[in-house]
């Protein structure tokens, strides 16, 4: 069996090797924001830029480079892919059958400004999804519903990626500090306490972040006491849930908690001015004729979809389904991958003692969140009486939509596994382990790394969670408090990483700006990843008794 050790110094100098691992993402980028090249281009010229590298410098056999593409492209048709074509899907249906009209017009009824409509639906709904889901659902949900409503898209693209911050570390019902808690052997309250206390305080300031991308700094404070509704309910609920109860649940109860106390809020205070883009014209109170029950009925699909999304996501409910079986077939299924499987092995400083890495690709088409949204989509299809002819437009619609989207999310997961069975990832990251006293400032931006090259929080812990406690017992700092900070750092990266920006220019057809959203948001992410290390030189520093024993 052929098999590959990682180097991670494997040009002999931890400046060009860092260098030489950096190429594919600098290419990347470069490809998308400089030369504006077509995203599923730029994806699979920088998948072959890591291949090469992989094979030429790192001494990576080709065949494994080349499985180890297939295995993330597999990765990004299933499971992301598929939430994203049936997340579309689902949205177009609501278009289509006329219902959207009306879901516009009770927002605008509730509030015209769209200041705070991005904190309802950017932010608040936004958490709720991710609580439930996360994979990128309230990217591709939220998006696509501001762009319904009226918001120009790349803004709304921008706004979604903004909001999908602070409720990543908790999202998927926990499964990043679950997957940290297994990784590193520390108890999940523990880390779930920590995770709380450093990301209630970026909770606070986010709702001002979102509202000061899209609005002058006069503008965003006209509406502060919403922002402070809104940011504190959130940062309250969360603080306390992952605190005294746990992980699984804390973006669900703040994202709900934050959408309730914001909407009684708002039933007792506006702002004195209706702020508003320039195409959006005079903002007017829409008489729409509508009946209660009619404004019931076209909201009734995103009942459907948030009842569906969080019922999927409940760990009996996704266990029943993944053991289900579908005549002679099971319903779902681990394919371990043939030749790459455990043929690929991390070794120190990355993990205590050489470990294999297992190449598994788990087919489980009938638990996977987009599956959620599919059930949902047939739902609302029977509830709205949607005929063939509608059902096809939709169909339709969103294929063509999804022509260039999936191939690109395909190209950039190929690249990213292709970068961690090869050693890269682990490169850039070792880079941050040589900062001594400084690096509690330099752990979350380790994560945040990790969810830049993985686009997924529970991916890069699983990436660095070993090494960041290794690098903490070496450093005589606390374990909880460094590896909490692999996950929360990391929530900063989702913004900038390439899965969530085409799923972005999925959801609000947009595709081909993939450059355009990554230069207005990577100097953002960069700033926020800077707060959480400061707050955890904080913890660190100023005031350890904060941090629960391991």
């Amino acid at each position: 069996m052929l098999t590959f050790t990682q180097s991670y110094n494997p040009l002999h100098s931890a400046v060009l090797s860092t260098a030489l691992a950096a190429l594919p993402i600098v290419t990347l980028f470069y490809l998308l924001a400089v030369r504006r090249t077509p995203a599923p281009l730029a994806g699979l010229a920088a998948a072959g830029m890591a291949i090469a590298a992989a094979v030429l410098a790192c001494g990576m056999p080709a065949r494994l480079a080349l499985l180890a593409f297939a295995n993330g492209a597999a990765f990004g048709l299933l499971p992301i892919g598929w939430l994203v074509f049936s997340a579309m899907l689902f949205f177009n249906l609501t278009v289509e059958t006329g219902q959207f009209e009306l879901v516009k017009q009770s927002v605008a009824n509730l509030t015209a400004d769209r200041r705070l409509q991005a904190l309802l639906i950017a932010f608040s709904f936004g958490a709720c999804l991710e609580g439930a889901a996360g994979f990128g659902t309230p990217v591709a949900i939220c998006a696509a519903l501001m762009v319904g409503l009226g918001f120009p898209p790349l803004t709304a693209a921008v706004l979604c990626l903004i909001g999908n911050t602070a409720p990543v570390a908790f999202g998927g019902i926990g499964i990043p500090i679950l997957t940290l808690a297994k990784i590193t052997d520390l108890p999940k309250e523990a880390l779930s306490a920590v995770a709380g206390q450093q990301l209630s305080f970026v909770s606070l300031i986010i709702p001002l972040w979102l509202v000061r991308s899209m609005a002058t700094t006069a503008e965003t404070l006209e509406v502060w006491p919403a922002i402070l509704v809104c940011g504190g309910s959130f940062a309250a609920c969360q603080g306390l849930w992952s605190n005294f109860v746990g992980p699984e649940l804390t973006d669900i109860i703040a994202g709900v908690g934050s959408m309730v106390v914001l909407v009684l809020f708002l039933r007792v205070w506006q702002p004195r001015r209706v702020w508003r883009y320039e195409a959006d014209g005079e903002a007017t109170r829409p008489e729409t004729g509508a009946s209660r029950a009619a404004v019931m009925r076209a909201w009734a699909p995103f009942a459907f979809l948030s009842i569906m999304v969080f019922t999927w996501g409940l760990p009996g409910v996704k266990s029943a389904l993944d053991g289900a079986h579908l005549g002679p077939l099971h319903a779902s299924s681990d394919i371990h991958v043939p030749w790459l499987d455990k043929a690929v092995s991390r070794t120190v400083p990355v993990v205590a003692q050489p470990t294999p890495e297992p190449a598994v690709f788990r087919l489980n088409l009938l638990s996977a969140a987009g599956t959620s949204i599919l059930v949902a989509f047939l739902l609302s299809a029977l509830w709205l009486r949607a005929s063939r002819q509608a059902m096809g437009r939709t169909l339709r619609r969103t294929l063509w939509q999804m022509r260039y989207p999936i191939p690109t999310i395909m190209a950039v997961l190929g690249l990213g596994f292709v970068t961690r069975y090869s050693g890269m990832d682990a490169t850039l990251g070792l880079a941050f382990t040589h900062t001594g006293p400084l690096y509690p400032f330099f752990a979350p931006l380790l994560g945040w790394l990790g969810v830049f090259l993985t686009g997924s929080d529970t991916s890069s812990n699983a990436l660095f969670g070993s090494l960041q406690k290794i690098t903490a017992h070496q450093l005589g700092l606390p374990p909880v408090l460094i590896c909490t900070a692999n996950s929360t750092g990391g929530v900063m990266g989702k913004m900038i990483d390439a899965q969530s920006i085409t799923v972005a220019t999925a959801a609000t057809d947009t595709v081909g700006t993939e450059g355009d959203i990554f230069r207005r948001v990577v100097w953002q992410s960069v700033a926020l990843a800077i707060i959480m290390g400061l707050i955890v030189m904080f913890q660190a520093y100023c005031w350890p008794g904060l941090v629960p024993p391991s």
